[in-house]
């Protein structure tokens, strides 16, 4: 029997809307007075198994970002418990991290040392990573050179080539042409293949289905419906026309 790799109980958290820059350094020092707060996550419970491929859908500002960086080790919650057993590689801020002078390969070593990686490893994996970017020449060139896109591609193909135990993808498809689309999706594809846990977030529903057999339905920081994607999406959209 399969056993949870990610677990969730009763995890709340709550965010304090400030009206400004300013508003949000005071905070540091006075607390504030009848604060505006923004609860993301209302008491959200549930597990996933390993290997299993779990869609997270629902509209802005239903929790799915907050619930993607408590598993990531980004945010932390204000009440329950959060269970995550094994390395997690995250296709979400996929620039985030990289400094803008080291070159493409020296970025590598740099972001496999934030993810606790040792250099032999990096070593293993740095070919499968150029190869996989398509940067060419570039790979030798400071990142600060690099458009956007080419900074994506790096992103990515780092976090897909460190045989993570989890993999939080959130609309990180949109990386590149049509061609670079399609081979990331392959890539993912085949990570599951291999028995990788992967947490999906996106807007489009054929991708969902395509990727999860299971899906989860957020709304307004709090779990609506939990169980075979076809279903899930179904209540979702239910959902949206009844507003």
């Amino acid at each position: 029997m399969a056993e949870p790799i990610i677990t969730f109980k009763n995890v709340s958290k709550t965010y304090i809307l400030y009206k400004n820059d300013q508003a949000r350094f005071k905070a540091l020092f006075f607390k504030p007075r009848h604060p505006k707060t923004n609860k993301a996550l209302n008491n959200v419970s549930f597990q996933i198994m390993r290997g299993e491929s779990v869609g997270i859908v629902g509209d802005n500002g239903a929790g799915k970002s907050t619930l993607l960086k408590m598993i990531t080790g980004v945010a932390f919650p204000d009440e329950g418990e959060i269970i995550v057993n094994g390395k997690v590689a995250a296709l979400l801020e996929l620039t985030a991290g990289f400094s803008m002078e080291m070159t493409g390969r020296e970025n590598i070593y740099l972001k496999g040392y934030i993810l606790g990686l040792e250099d032999e490893y990096i070593k293993t994996i740095e070919e499968n990573i150029i190869d996989f970017a398509e940067l060419g020449d570039y790979i030798d060139q400071p990142v600060r050179t690099y458009s956007s896109g080419m900074k994506m591609r790096l992103g990515f193909a780092i976090n897909v080539n460190i045989e993570p135990d989890v993999l939080v993808v959130d609309e990180a498809l949109a990386v590149g042409d049509a061609s670079f689309k399609k081979k990331c999706k392959n890539k993912i594809k085949e990570i599951i293949a291999a028995g990788t846990t992967v947490l999906y977030v996106s807007h489009s529903a054929n991708s969902v289905k395509e990727i999860c057999p299971r899906a989860i339905f957020l709304k307004k920081g709090t779990i609506i419906f939990d169980g075979p994607t076809e279903e899930t999406l179904k209540i979702y959209e239910e959902s949206k026309k009844k507003k």
